[in-house]
């Protein structure tokens, strides 16, 4: 059992990803309101190294002489990856001992003011910040900042990098209704989309609880609109759970796993995850197929969102 390395997860765009966790749960620059990995409790923008390179790359070895190689390796987990002052080590590191095996980099971008963060990040194969707001108001609503983090330094950073790196940026925006999604902070995130000139945009939108109550997730339809209002090279919508369910890569086994153990009794994500020995990440993956599916439900209680099946049956 690893602790730092997840996974390979079926993902969205980056097929079976071996993921590599480099922050503690949950310390992050952001405590956005639909995270689904909970709410921040460490908010800072302080680099260290939280989690000890040495660890992190005792485990790659390991895993590397006992399994197949992945699809992608990708920095991402329970926090920002960015925070880990180590991270350049660490990416370069997987490129000596895997330089074939592209490596992902899933980040909010918030760092990127800084130039150390943007140079450490430039042996990554792809990288996938996100930017849900440009308006302040509107960033501070939605992304909830650590002090002293503004929407205008953070637009500035994803645009610096942009200018220094030479790989692929895969830009994700976040869509939710009653936040962003106005004409006014719309236009602007084009406006801004275009400066940032990302190779890619993937828009997205709530497949499960936030961490705030009653937040609707945006239709298909809505997502197309904006797709179709905005007129980019290369927008995309991220593919729903039902189409993640026909992929190759879903495991029936994991959704067994999850599926019993919930069967006697509610749980929380938290819950799942020190029950079945999986890391939040790759849970998530299958909790969205199940809700989709109408298999399981959420309920809201004292202790966070809990799981259960339909009705609260057993």
């Amino acid at each position: 059992m690893f602790k730092y390395l997840f996974g390979p997860v079926p993902s969205r765009r980056l097929g079976m990803s071996l993921g590599v966790d480099l922050a503690p749960k949950k310390v992050c620059s952001l405590n956005c309101v639909y995270c689904e990995v909970g709410k921040t409790t460490k908010l800072t923008l302080d680099r260290k190294e939280y989690i000890k390179a040495d660890k992190v790359k005792a485990e790659l070895q390991s895993y590397f002489e006992a399994n197949p190689d992945p699809d992608f390796i990708t920095f991402s987990g329970y926090g920002e990856p960015t925070l880990n002052s180590t991270i350049g080590e660490i990416l370069d590191f997987i490129k000596l001992l895997r330089p074939h095996i592209p490596v992902a980099v899933l980040t909010n971008g918030t760092l990127f003011t800084h130039a150390e963060v943007r140079a450490s990040l430039m042996k990554a194969d792809v990288v996938l910040p996100s930017l849900d707001a440009v308006s302040e108001e509107v960033f501070q609503k939605i992304n909830c900042p650590a002090d002293n983090l503004t929407a205008a330094g953070y637009i500035e950073g994803l645009i610096r990098f942009r200018r220094e790196y030479k790989g692929k940026i895969w830009l994700e925006v976040f869509i939710l209704p009653g936040y962003n999604d106005s004409a006014k902070e719309l236009a602007l995130l084009k406006e801004v989309i275009l400066k940032i000139a990302p190779d890619s945009v993937q828009l997205n939108t709530l497949d499960r609880p936030g961490t705030v109550l009653n937040l609707k997730p945006a239709s298909h339809q809505q997502l197309q609109q904006i797709v179709d209002a905005w007129n980019l090279p290369d927008v995309q919508i991220i593919a729903s759970s039902k189409e993640r369910k026909e992929s190759q890569s879903y495991r029936t086994d994991v959704e067994a796993a999850i599926l019993e153990t919930i069967s006697r009794r509610p749980c929380t994500l938290d819950d799942l995850a020190s029950i079945t020995g999986l890391h939040v990440n790759e849970i998530n993956k299958y909790l969205d197929v199940l809700s989709a599916a109408k298999t399981i439900e959420t309920v809201e209680q004292d202790r966070g969102v809990f799981y259960q099946m339909p009705g609260g049956r057993a």
